[in-house]
């Protein structure tokens, strides 16, 4: 006679530590504009303020790389969740700024950790990629493909914008988030929603790429600024709904939404949307710029170490970027 076997216990995945890292030259809405100036190009800290909430942003200095602001980021999210590098069992960089064609940047991260072993990739889904990074890293531990996970978003826009452009050039920074997600016998990682629609792959790209040794095509970033607004605050409100629907929550349940950090009319607007108080909106698009995909590990980190984001607290993360893609996922912190 054989004993039937007892069910496994359900696996979720939780967050144990956050960080973040910016590149310690931050210029100012002034500063930028009298470099600006210096090219012809006008602009000034009121009209960048009045149109995007942007206050400063962090550049890197010259021979700094996306591995380097995540391996900083990584060390301080490991260090909040109490665990050594070498506890790490998969690695994931979304970033759309990689060191390199190839290797990834995840595989360079790993041997600045001093690890070796573990998967490593990186994911591109520009502004979008820490979300989409978070949900694979999520689906990997519950199957237990991964116990302990790194899930870092790093970028070093400023090598891709085009200083003659006062449109997007004012609009983005440096800086690299992270977060430890570790397998958990408690719902961390509630739901997740991601899209993509490639027909709006011409209103934010880098239409270049390498061949025979040379760029081509144009290497600098492209943006039709009214589509890319248009198009956000619809999908963020879509995808956080889909979100809450399948997690069986409720706009009421969130306590802190998360948004990328791109331009503060759109994260408003969201918020409204989805019936929250500005005050529940996590805010660092001021001082942060537009990161791309490490803007929400980013704000994630800053609002935890200020004390605002508490565990227990349901948070609402959500991103749009070009591709055009965007996603949602709920979690319990």
């Amino acid at each position: 006679m054989t004993t039937p076997h007892s069910a496994s216990p359900a696996r979720y995945s939780r967050i144990a530590g956050t960080g973040s890292h910016l590149p310690p030259r931050r210029l100012t809405n002034a500063m930028l504009a009298a470099q600006l100036a210096e090219r012809g190009v006008e602009t000034s800290d009121d009209w960048i303020v009045e149109r995007t909430g942007i206050r400063a942003r962090h550049f890197v200095d010259e021979g700094v790389n996306a591995s380097d602001l995540a391996v900083q980021a990584a060390r301080h999210a490991l260090e909040a969740a109490g665990c050594a590098a070498a506890d790490i069992d998969l690695i994931i960089v979304a970033t759309s700024t990689p060191d390199m064609v190839f290797p990834s940047t995840a595989c360079i991260v790993q041997h600045k950790l001093g690890i070796a072993g573990c998967p490593a990739f990186d994911l591109q889904a520009v502004c979008s990629g820490f979300v989409y990074a978070l949900t694979v890293a999520d689906s990997m531990i519950r199957t237990g493909a991964a116990t302990r996970a790194l899930v870092i978003g790093a970028e070093v826009f400023s090598r891709i914008l085009d200083f003659n452009d006062r449109g997007t050039c004012v609009l983005f920074g440096d800086g690299a988030g992270a977060v430890v997600l570790e397998a958990s016998g408690t719902p961390g990682i509630l739901a997740s929603d991601l899209h993509a629609d490639g027909k709006h792959v011409g209103i934010l790209c880098v239409p270049g790429t390498v061949s025979g040794g040379q760029v081509l095509g144009d290497p600098l970033l492209k943006m039709d600024g009214q589509a890319v607004f248009k198009l956000a605050v619809g999908v963020l409100e879509q995808a956080a709904r889909a979100t809450l629907e399948k997690a069986g929550r409720s706009e009421s349940d969130i306590d802190w939404l998360i948004p990328h950090q791109a331009n503060i009319r759109i994260m408003q607007g969201t918020a409204k949307r989805l019936k929250l108080p500005l005050e529940k909106l996590i805010v660092t698009v001021d001082q942060h710029g537009n990161t791309s995909a490490a803007s929400i590990p980013l704000a994630l980190d800053t609002a935890v170490r200020a004390g605002k984001v508490r565990r227990g607290d349901t948070l609402m993360l959500e991103g749009v970027g070009g591709g055009f893609t965007w996603g949602a996922v709920l979690l319990d912190f």
